[in-house]
């Protein structure tokens, strides 16, 4: 090869290179702009779905036209077409008021004064089966001088990257309050990991009492429900606590979408890591629920004294919580004698 035909030649890769990522972005583009006209196109459904099959027939004959160089057009007028379904996607507005299904009817406000905040809007379900089941919606207040400790509940989920993890936050007189992130969606809907990428559903941060949200996934939902004591500093706790507090707060005044692959990670994770180490760097394993307990034991962040396995073996509480069931004392009961958690004290 002569000294004339190397820059030839990389510039040849380099273009090849160019058009491949080119159909890549077409090609990808194509498929999630028909999601999104199928899950946000304001129509019926049947009209959702032709919305959804012509961009995928554009962008599919976009593609071939493409690869063929049969045409230099599409070089301006697929993006003019990415850059119009862009811009009605960034518009579509995130909504509070919507006939929402029961248990996400409310979303959880709070009030602060001095130590003490005031939640209103705590749910307190009484759940005999996912659709029989007793509403109840309660105001309560918290005193944050006496914070005594930090959960993290982990249900385990097929799908490990969008588990759904719970913070629960303990005070003196084994009271217990968990802050959730809900999909909140309306009555008529069902819900859809797919669609909750797809703007399908609002977020809500509830606080929730344990029987209603552990007795919901372990003899409803029959999920596999571990619990990681956290070791955290009480100025530590309390700052987390109060971040929640703001969260609610902000989305009562401001809606957001719920996101199936971020919502959870983006808030509790971030905001539970930041406290035990700041300034953590990128670790994957904080972002599937499976790996998050090593990777907090990394960072010191479980209770010491135990070993991985023996915190995740002794903090399986689903046959705790059955055996619970709607006993008062159903908080104390599922933590009894587990890793890092004293023991009760019978008479």
């Amino acid at each position: 090869m002569t000294n004339d035909q190397q820059p030839r030649e990389r510039v040849h890769l380099l273009g090849s290179l160019l058009r491949a990522l080119s159909m890549l972005v077409i090609l990808g583009f194509g498929i999630w702009g028909a999601l999104a006209l199928f899950y946000q196109f304001p129509a019926a459904l049947w009209l959702r779905a032709i919305a959804a099959a012509l961009w995928a027939v554009l962008s599919l004959a976009a593609l071939l036209i493409y690869i063929r160089r049969r045409s230099r057009v599409i070089v301006l007028a697929y993006p003019a077409m990415m850059a119009a379904l862009l811009f009605w996607w960034d518009g579509i507005p995130a909504s509070n008021s919507r006939d929402w299904a029961d248990e996400a009817a409310r979303t959880t406000a709070a009030v602060v004064n001095g130590s003490e905040v005031t939640l209103a809007n705590v749910r307190n379900f009484d759940w005999r089966t996912a659709t029989d089941y007793t509403p109840r919606w309660e105001t309560r207040t918290y005193d944050l001088d006496k914070l005594t400790s930090i959960d993290l509940i982990l249900p385990e989920a097929a799908l490990p990257a969008i588990a759904h993890p719970l913070i629960s936050f303990g005070f003196e007189n084994a009271t217990y309050v968990t802050f959730s992130k809900e999909i909140r969606r309306d009555k008529n809907e069902s819900a859809s990991e797919l669609g909750g990428l797809f703007k399908q559903y609002e977020a809500a941060i509830i606080a929730v009492d344990e029987r209603d949200s552990i007795r919901l996934r372990t003899k409803i939902q029959g999920q596999t429900v571990r619990l990681y004591r956290i070791n955290m500093p009480k100025p530590a706790m309390r700052s987390l606590f109060m971040a929640y507090v703001d969260e609610v707060n902000s989305l009562t005044e401001t809606p957001r979408f719920y996101n199936t692959l971020t919502t959870d990670h983006t808030g509790i994770t971030t905001e539970l890591v930041s406290r035990i180490a700041p300034d953590v760097p990128f670790d994957y394993r904080l972002w599937i629920a499976s790996t998050l307990p090593a990777a907090i034991a990394d960072l010191n962040g479980l209770m010491p004294g135990f070993t991985l396995n023996e915190l995740r073996d002794g903090g399986a509480i689903s046959g705790r919580a059955q055996a619970a069931d709607t006993a008062p004392d159903f908080s104390s009961r599922i933590r009894d004698g587990l890793p890092g958690i004293a023991p009760l004290i019978r008479p």
